[in-house]
Order: structure tokens, then sequence, then C-alpha cells
């Protein structure tokens, strides 16, 4: 299962686009989305340098 944005959180640092091994986000006006969900391997490497703690896994 992918990561879950929280927008209220996400400032856009985009710190986690450039951990992903996968590329599965992109930050679409200013905030981090989930545009590849399919191709998450849940590394969980997004949420752990979130700086924010706006991503997290259900």
């Amino acid at each position: 299962m992918p990561p879950v944005v929280d927008i209220k959180k996400c400032k856009g640092a985009a710190a986690c686009i450039e951990v992903c091994p996968t590329n599965v986000i992109d930050i679409v006006k200013g905030k981090a989305v989930i545009a590849r969900p399919d191709d998450c391997i849940e590394c969980r490497a997004c949420e752990n340098v979130c700086p924010n703690h706006a991503i997290s896994f259900p």
C-alpha cells in the first residue's frame, strides 16, 4: 500500500522525491503527491526523511 500525504503538514520540501528509489512522488502546487502508487515498494524512505512528518503508511 502506498504512502499517504497529509497536505496540511506538507510544505513541499521535496526531500521525499530525492530519496524515493522508484520515483513515485511528484510536487504539484507545492505539495507532495503520490503520482505513481503502483510503483511504490513500501521502503518507507519518504516517511523517514520528511521534515514535516507529512507522509505516513496506512
